[in-house]
């Protein structure tokens, strides 16, 4: 078993073309042993964003703080703390921060996808 806080964990900024303020933690990955799954946690300045991107895997999603949109397929969805999203592999999405305080998520991913 594994216990850590969140905030325990390092936060790193996320270095993809097209981002724009924009941090998350790997809270969990196969660093901590045979795991299936990868816990990150992303978090979004006000006027930030990630790319618009896909990966060859799944994510799911919950939205922990703030208000955010996705882009999905050429429209952006509003977000808020609660909702769930599943994306399916390469499906070309985008998260932006629509509010005026950090915009959280946690995203879990396959762990053979996630650096260590």
């Amino acid at each position: 078993m594994k216990i850590t806080n969140v905030n325990d964990v390092p936060a790193e900024k996320v270095e993809m073309e097209g981002v724009k303020n924009c941090t998350y933690r790997v809270a969990l990955s196969a660093r901590d042993g045979e795991m299936s799954m990868a816990m990150r946690f992303f978090e979004v300045a006000p006027g930030g964003h990630t790319p618009l991107h896909q990966h060859g895997y799944e994510h799911e999603i919950l939205i922990m703080e703030g208000a955010g949109t996705v882009w999905r397929a050429g429209q952006e969805l509003p977000l808020q703390a609660g909702d769930v999203l599943y994306i399916p592999a390469d499906e070309k999405h985008q998260f932006k921060n629509a509010g005026q305080q950090a915009f959280k998520f946690m995203c879990l991913i396959p762990a053979k996808f996630q650096k260590c």
